[in-house]
């Protein structure tokens, strides 16, 4: 049984790590909001705010790690990291403003 090791052989880091790495940047992403309302009030973000963005950071990075352990080529993984972009804004958009609902009013 080999293993599949060097440069460009397609390793993929384990779950464990991935996911890992899913829980660390959304928690880096929440710091901005935090530390920015420390030192400004035109930032003002509630418990329910911190919680919302942490579920969507975190499904949108999940999804992402999904797509791309399942996406085998390069092109296919850039339309779906896009698609997937796209999906996070769309929802981030909505929440805050809502751009075709009233979620964000």
């Amino acid at each position: 049984m080999s293993t599949m090791t060097g440069k460009g052989m397609g390793v993929k880091p384990g779950l464990g790590k991935s996911l890992l790495t899913v829980a660390l940047v959304t928690a880096a992403i929440l710091m901005i909001p935090l530390v920015a309302m420390q030192f400004t009030t035109e930032v003002n973000w509630t418990g329910v705010d911190f919680i919302a963005a942490g579920v969507l950071l975190a499904l949108s990075g999940l999804v992402l790690t999904f797509a791309l352990r399942t996406v085998r080529t390069a092109k296919s993984r850039l339309i779906a990291a896009g698609l997937i972009g796209l999906g996070f804004l769309y929802c981030w958009a909505e929440m805050a403003v809502g751009i075709f609902t009233n979620l964000g009013s």
